[in-house]
């Protein structure tokens, strides 16, 4: 008998009680599996009671991780399952569910209908329809549901927050994120219109729209126009080589296909989808929000760049805060994070405290359990995702009603 039959058998749900807050993991990619639950393994408020997945050799290899000290100390271990239908509210107190972009919704609009709370990785829909879906499903189950970039718990980006204080009146926010060669999963999922719902603007962009939210309020947008494009995708090269689905590795050398399991769906039209690639990796844009305030807005999976970047600017009536800095996991960055105030042509940096790469995940499952437990969390993560979606869909509405330009020959591929 295999690892994972011993551990699907042994597992018994836990009674509710005072201890920590019993989590399960849905969808085992690169995602599930390196960034949460490890996190979650490390963190006292939090222990993961199931792992959930349709892929066998997924659900084997947290069996196999945990059986070789890969996790926290439990003779019984997380329940592996393949269908989150299984979960119910006196099993777990909260799913973080992971799974590819097209299920978002749906899986967690299940899980919340059935009276299991949601932490859901963004996008956290890819329409209007199906931020509708969640706030029912929200209300019919009685279970809350959390969302957010955990680009807003950085300390660099926290310190932001504060030093746009210093601006005066907001004008306009520039928010940048562009990596030099950072196409995920290509031919895999993240590149396929069909399960991603978009490329670069999708998974960059919805970061940076969701760490500007603080900067702008809760105004929607009155007028948005942008451009994508896809030269790299279309020429094979800039695909990500630093990640992988077992670990956080820093080598940047050549890799297997980072998530080599699907989550679900499975026959003939799964197979030719994961060689479909038909999605940006470059977004630009301009927003105007209702009160006023523009936003310029680039999100590249790939670039003629030597190395990532984030920046982040606030201009405003006081003076202008600018954050540059690298988002993600990614290690082709070039030193910390650099932080200044500009005033009337003086500029002077503001000190950041250091921090290890990943450490914002942590601080944001600091915050869950208040969250969990704060009356006015109902209905705000569906709020939030409104005005996210809706930007997102009127910018591509706005790209594709162009005829985009003929492509060039190509960036050529990089000697690494």
């Amino acid at each position: 008998m295999s690892g994972a039959q011993l551990a699907e058998q042994a597992w018994e749900p836990a009674r509710p009680g005072a201890g920590p807050l019993r989590v399960a993991v849905v969808g085992l990619g690169w995602a599930g599996r390196s960034i949460w639950i490890p996190r979650l393994d490390e963190h006292p408020r939090f222990t993961v009671a199931a792992a959930v997945d349709p892929d066998a050799g997924a659900r084997a290899s947290v069996a196999a991780a945990r059986s070789t000290g890969g996790g926290r100390d439990d003779p019984s271990g997380p329940r592996l399952l393949a269908d989150p239908g299984l979960l119910t509210a006196r099993d777990v107190d909260l799913a973080v569910v992971a799974v590819p972009n097209h299920l978002h919704s749906r899986v967690a609009a299940r899980l919340l209908t059935a009276g299991v709370p949601v932490f859901l990785e963004k996008p956290v829909c890819l329409n209007a329809v199906e931020a509708d879906e969640l706030a029912q499903a929200e209300r019919a189950g009685g279970a809350v549901l959390l969302a957010g970039s955990a680009a807003r718990c950085r300390a660099d980006v926290r310190a932001l927050y504060d030093l746009a204080r210093a601006c005066g009146t907001i004008r306009h926010v520039d928010l940048s994120w562009v990596r030099a060669r950072g196409v995920p999963d290509a031919g895999g999922w993240f590149t396929d219109s069909r399960r991603a719902g978009g490329g670069a603007l999708l998974d960059l962009g919805w970061h940076l729209l969701d760490t500007a939210a603080p900067l702008l309020g809760t105004a929607s947008f009155d007028e948005v126009v942008g451009t994508v494009s896809a030269d790299f995708v279309r020429a094979g090269t800039g695909a990500a080589t630093w990640r992988r689905a077992g670990d956080l590795d820093p080598d940047p050398g050549p890799h297997p296909d980072p998530d080599p399991h699907p989550d679900t769906d499975s026959g003939a039209d799964l197979a030719s989808a994961v060689r479909r690639v038909d999605v940006e990796d470059t977004a630009r844009g301009f927003l105007i929000t209702q009160n006023g305030v523009s936003v310029s807005l680039r999100a590249s999976w790939a670039s003629h760049e030597a190395w990532d970047s984030t920046v982040i600017r606030v201009e405003g009536s006081a003076g202008t805060a600018t954050l540059a800095c690298t988002f993600g996991f990614s290690p082709n960055r070039r030193g910390g994070p650099v932080l200044t105030y500009t005033r009337d042509g003086d500029t002077v940096r503001v000190p950041v405290p250091p921090e290890a790469v990943g450490t914002e995940y942590r601080r944001q499952l600091d915050e869950i359990p208040g969250l969990l437990a704060d009356p006015d969390s109902p209905g705000r993560a569906v709020a939030e995702a409104r005005r996210a979606v809706d930007a997102v869909e009127r910018f591509y509405g706005s790209a594709h009603s162009r005829t985009a330009l003929p492509a060039g020959p190509g960036p050529r591929s990089r000697r690494t």
